[in-house]
Parts: structure tokens; C-alpha cells; sequence
């Protein structure tokens, strides 16, 4: 049996190591600045191999750059030695019952996102459809998480450096701070690093921002996601009765959108629920559109194929203002081409082809005769969807009504300028499709998980989400903290139970209203179970059981999950085998028994349900004689069964 490890996954150990499979002969050593022998590339070396150009520093490129920015890289591949711990207290089930079944398929986690993100780095790689993010947009007054440098890998491995014994982790990043824009950039880089890593080839990032990292934004995301993906800027019309700033007063903030792959990115259009329509015929309601493409890129010298005439009926006046065409010429019909651009006096091409063409003849595409006499060939259009404005002008989208929304739910204004559900709806219906994964970070009020839930409630949809944040406290002074709740996630979690008690009273829909809560914390494993080698003789007895003494066979059950890529939305279930407690991970494919003293007759039964995993601990086993035999016993039964053990 394999041992897990237990921990997240090295990737700066895994570049080093395809890069070394790659160009073997480019591996070498070194000695670093402690004089100990250290792995190293040979840069010649690799030159030789690329052949092309390695620009050394000192070399002028085109880059952005700031302090820090190599350590920043290097944290978002450093390893953590932590997990998730699942509680029940906190979790809602999918009805919206607090304390119910662990059924839902939304996540919550309380914790740094830095973490949160490395820990579910492996298991939802590639998972995630769609991310919105509202960081700080470091005014000056708002907090920062502060990422610690300072501290060598192997170090932060142990205890990743993120917090300190009572959890803090926000400071205040006044605009008197010497390293004010380059603490943002080390704050935000290493997450989205990740971020990208979790989003799906077709997957986007919707990211909110006002002006003071708005170039900085676009700078870095341009290097971590590529400029090819940027795919546009959105002026938000936030605060419509204008804030006074001095020299103007803004009423505006901005929100970017990157993809992950410009090619397989996939958007959807927006529903226009209230659209009228001008005209109807048997097939039902409909609005023209002329059937010329109207970018003059396109002309008869590039599209050839699109350049062809159209015929006209001026006596089968079929209906209103519109007549018979044909692409084959009749006696008396009036020949049509594409118009000619008025502003630069180049011919127009059709936007579809003559086989299309003829297959929608008087049916989608049909002759219209507008005010001046003139003929134009036009297509019917029936739908009400449209693609997202990078103008969001409505009032739906102020700060105001993401305020008044809390308000309403809480009966008191417990949280200050949340984003307003309809802004997000607007993001996730252009940026996900039903029963994809949505995921924010950066998790505030709980407006994005309020959003998911109304569009769900709307077309009995499966959007699935998942939602993270820094337990941060509340002010004490503040109203919330006299309501009771004292961190921002209390007012988020109970956010989502309100909000989805209302949608539900409200709707009736059979959606998923629950999230399973967790908290990042501290591996299950001592430190023994990392390195052995430091514990000396006289100590092991000391480390006889190498899980700690405060965790419970669910913990580590979540970790394992984690360790092998389950996800943590996966239905689980508690069994008994010949009195020991067994889990089943999603209808069997993971099977754990963390008891002691395990017979064979526990491992017989586990291994004749087939699972793809089995996980016991190492010391699990009645004896030596079970031990003995485990794997025959699974080479009878399940042979194909990946076998581990903690």
C-alpha cells in the first residue's frame, strides 16, 4: 500500500522535474548561499537545447515588474502542509436545514483564500466554469491580506506562514506605506496564479476593481492569463448619485474579464424577459436585422463567397412592408446586393452564404422596403437573448441596492457596500451555463452565493458554487458585532440561510439551498508523518499514532479526499462492518476505515464492493496476520483497487 501525502502538491518540484525529464543532461548542482548542495539548471545548457535567446537580468524586455514579484511567484507554488475541516454546526442541507443532512453540493470556506485556493488546487483543477472576484481595491482604507516572504520553503511548507496564532491576517494598507501598490500585487498575484490553474479551457474571470489598480489589474492579469484573453472592461454605474472626489465625482467603478483560453472560451447571452417585438408572422413574434455584414473587413476581395445578388418580387407583397425574394432571377424581379458602407465607400458582403441562403429563402431571410423606397434583403430575428453591455448603467447595479438588499434580509445594515445580486446574475448567466461550478474567493456579504441560488430558483437550475473567506472580525462597535455576529463569515453564512429561506418561500423551486461549511485548518498528520528522520529513538514511542490526538475519522476522511482528487461535494456515507465505522465516498469509488484493530473479515467485505480507493491507517490492522494477508485479499476480490494508507 501507498502512503498519501497528505499535503498540497510541490509545483515548483514538479516544473523542476519535467523540466529535467525534458533536458536531463541540463540537470546539475550547486551550492546555495548556506553552503549547502542544492538542485540547479544549467542555463547554457538549456539555451543550447531551446535554441533561442534567455534574456539575463539587466537585459531590457518588456515586463511587469515590482518587489517582491519573484517571491510572490515562488509562494504560489510553495506546498502546505494544511486541510479542511468539515462543520456540521454550520453546514445547511439542501432543503435550507441548518444541521440536516451534509447533502448539498455548494462549498463555504472559512479561511485564508491562499490556502483554501492551494488545498483545492489538485482536486478542482480545471473544474471551475467561472470565478468573480471583489478583492480590496486598496484605497488606502480598506485591508489586505499580508503574505509573509520571509520565511525559506522548506519553512513554509511546515506552517505556510499565514497566520499567526490568533488567526490574524488583514493589515491596513494606508497610502503612507512605502510599499503600498507592491503589497496589493503580492496580496493578489500568487491567487490568481492559482485561480487560473482551477478555471476550465473554456472557463472566464469576472474581477472587480475602481480606479486605483485598474492598470495594475490589467497588467498582471495580462501576464498571468495572457493578453490574448483579455476579453474587456466593464464600467459599472455603481454609485448614480455620485460620490465627490475633488476634481470630478465618480459614479462608476470597473470590473475586468479575462478567459482562459481565447479559443475554447465560451459566453452566453442574456434573456430580455420584457423585449417587444415589431413584427408576427405563423412562426410567431419577430424584429429585422439587415442581412449585410456591416464590418468592412469583410468585402467581396476577402469573402468572395459572400458577394452574390438577391431577387425581389415587387408584386407579392407577402406582409407589411416585407416581399418575396429568390436567389435565381425571375422576370421583373429587382436585382439586390449588399449596400455600400456610406463612411468608407467600400462594398458590404452578405453574413451568410448562398446554401444558407437558400435554405431560409421568404422563411428567416425574406425582401423589405423601407421609408426611402429602398430594397434591402433582411433576417428575422426571434430572440429575446442578448450579449452583455460593457455599459451596466441600470440602478439594479449600485452599491446602494447590493446595501439595501443586505438590509432587507438582516433588518439592519450589517455590511457596507456589498455588490448587488443583479450585477452578479449579469456575470454568471454570461459566464457559466446550468450545472456548472462558480467560484468567489473572495467571498464578503455572500451576494455571489444569493445570486446562484435566484437564477437556480429561476429555471430550476443546478449551478453549483463555491465561496471563501477570511473569518475576519467585526468592528465591535459596528451594528453587526451587536446583532451578534462577529466575523465577516457569520454574516455571510447567514446571509445564505436567510436569502435562501426567502427564495424558497418566495418560488417553491426544488433547488439546492444548502452549503457544506468547512475550515481550513492545520494538517490531521503530526510532523512525524513528514519527516520521520527528525524524530530521534528514544522519542518514537512518543509518536506511536501519527494523526492528532484532536481530530476525528471525518477530518481525515476529508483530507484524503482532498490527497486523491474527490471532490468535496461528493455524497458520503457512514457504515458499519463488523462494528467498525466505514465511509463510502460517492456510491463507493473511495472506501476508508480509520478504526483500529480491523480483521480480516472488515478488509473481505471492503474489498468485494470493488471500490477505485481504499484507505486505512497504518496502524489500522488487528494484526499481524491481517496485515499479512490484506493484499491477498485484495488480489482476489479487487485487484484493481488503489490501495493507501495514513
Amino acid at each position: 500500500m501507498e502512503k498519501l501525502e497528505m499535503h498540497t502538491a510541490d509545483l515548483a518540484k514538479e516544473n523542476y522535474e519535467k523540466l529535467a525529464a525534458l533536458f536531463p543532461h541540463a540537470v546539475t548542482e550547486t551550492v546555495d548561499e548556506e553552503g549547502h548542495v542544492v538542485r540547479a539548471i544549467d542555463k547554457d545548457v538549456l539555451m543550447q537545447e531551446i535554441n533561442t535567446q534567455v534574456v539575463d537580468d539587466g537585459q531590457e524586455r518588456y515586463q511587469f515588474t515590482w518587489p517582491d514579484k519573484r517571491k510572490t511567484i515562488m509562494l504560489a507554488n510553495q506546498p502546505i502542509a494544511k486541510t479542511l475541516r468539515l462543520d456540521r454546526e454550520k453546514s445547511v442541507s439542501r432543503d435550507g436545514t441548518q444541521g440536516g443532512d451534509i447533502d448539498s453540493e455548494n462549498i463555504y470556506i472559512e479561511g485564508d483564500n491562499l490556502d483554501a485556493l492551494k488545498i483545492l488546487r489538485e482536486t478542482y483543477l480545471g473544474k471551475v466554469k467561472m470565478i468573480y472576484i471583489d478583492p480590496p481595491y486598496n484605497t488606502g482604507n480598506d485591508f489586505i491580506y499580508e503574505d509573509d516572504f520571509s520565511q525559506k520553503a522548506e519553512a513554509y511548507a511546515d506552517n505556510s506562514g499565514q497566520t499567526d496564532e490568533e488567526g490574524n491576517r488583514l493589515v491596513q494598507n494606508s497610502e503612507s506605506n512605502g510599499r503600498f501598490h507592491t503589497d496589493w500585487l503580492n496580496m493578489l498575484y500568487p491567487r490568481l496564479k492559482i485561480a487560473k490553474d482551477l478555471l476550465s479551457s473554456d472557463g472566464v474571470i469576472f474581477i472587480s476593481i475602481d480606479d486605483t489598480e485598474l492598470n495594475s489589474l490589467i497588467a498582471m492579469c495580462n501576464e498571468v492569463f495572457g493578453m490574448t484573453n483579455f476579453q474587456g472592461t466593464f464600467v459599472i454605474n455603481s454609485s448614480p448619485s455620485a460620490i465627490d472626489y475633488g476634481c470630478m465625482a465618480k459614479m462608476h467603478e470597473y470590473a475586468v474579464m479575462y478567459s482562459k483560453n481565447a479559443i475554447e472560451v465560451k459566453s452566453y447571452k442574456l434573456s430580455e424577459e420584457e423585449k417587444k417585438f415589431d413584427y408576427k408572422d405563423e412562426y410567431g413574434e419577430f424584429s429585422i436585422y439587415p442581412l449585410y455584414n456591416g464590418n468592412v473587413a469583410f468585402n467581396p476581395e476577402t469573402r468572395p463567397n459572400l458577394y452574390y445578388p438577391f431577387y425581389v418580387n415587387p408584386d407579392n407583397n407577402i406582409q407589411d412592408d416585407f416581399y418575396e425574394i429568390d436567389i435565381t432571377n425571375h422576370p421583373n424581379w429587382i436585382e439586390v446586393f449588399p449596400v455600400v458602407s456610406k463612411k468608407d465607400g467600400i462594398q458590404h458582403v452578405w453574413r451568410w452564404g448562398k446554401e444558407k441562403s437558400k435554405i431560409n429563402l421568404n422563411k428567416e431571410i425574406i425582401g423589405y422596403k423601407n421609408k426611402d423606397g429602398e430594397w434591402r434583403i433582411v433576417q428575422k430575428y426571434r430572440s429575446n437573448l442578448k450579449t452583455i453591455r460593457s455599459l451596466l448603467l441600470d440602478q439594479s447595479f449600485s452599491s446602494r441596492r447590493g446595501t439595501a438588499e443586505v438590509q432587507e434580509l438582516f433588518g439592519q445594515k450589517v455590511f457596507s457596500f456589498p455588490k448587488p445580486t443583479n450585477l452578479i446574475k449579469q456575470f454568471i448567466q454570461t459566464g457559466m451555463a446550468d450545472g456548472d461550478l462558480f467560484m468567489d474567493f473572495f467571498s464578503g456579504s455572500g451576494t455571489s452565493s444569493d445570486a446562484v441560488m435566484q437564477l437556480n430558483a429561476a429555471s430550476n437550475g443546478r449551478r453549483k458554487y463555491i465561496c471563501v473567506q477570511l473569518p475576519e472580525m467585526v468592528d465591535e462597535s459596528s451594528t453587526a458585532a451587536k446583532e451578534g455576529y462577529k466575523t465577516i463569515c457569520d454574516i455571510g453564512e447567514e446571509r445564505i440561510r436567510r436569502a435562501g429561506k426567502k427564495i424558497k418561500e418566495e418560488t417553491g423551486a426544488d433547488i439546492d439551498y444548502g452549503f457544506r461549511c468547512f475550515r481550513v485548518d492545520s494538517s490531521n498528520m503530526k510532523d512525524v508523518y513528514y519527516k520521520p528522520a527528525d524524530i530521534k529513538q528514544a522519542e518514537m514511542d512518543l509518536f506511536a499514532d501519527n494523526i492528532k490526538e484532536d481530530r476525528t475519522p471525518e477530518d481525515l476522511l476529508i483530507q484524503v479526499m482532498l490527497d486523491l482528487g474527490v471532490l468535496l461535494s461528493s455524497k458520503i456515507e457512514e457504515k458499519k462492518i463488523a462494528g467498525k465505522k466505514v465511509f463510502s465516498v460517492e456510491n463507493g469509488y473511495l472506501i476508508a476505515c480509520f478504526d483500529e484493530k480491523v480483521t480480516e473479515e472488515v478488509v473481505t467485505a471492503i474489498a468485494q464492493q470493488h471500490p477505485y480507493y481504499v484507505v486505512f491507517r497504518d496502524s489500522s490492522m488487528a494484526d499481524d496476520s491481517v496485515a499479512a494477508n490484506f493484499e491477498q485479499i485484495f488480489m482476489t476480490y479487487s485487484p484493481q483497487t488503489v490501495r493507501k494508507v495514513l
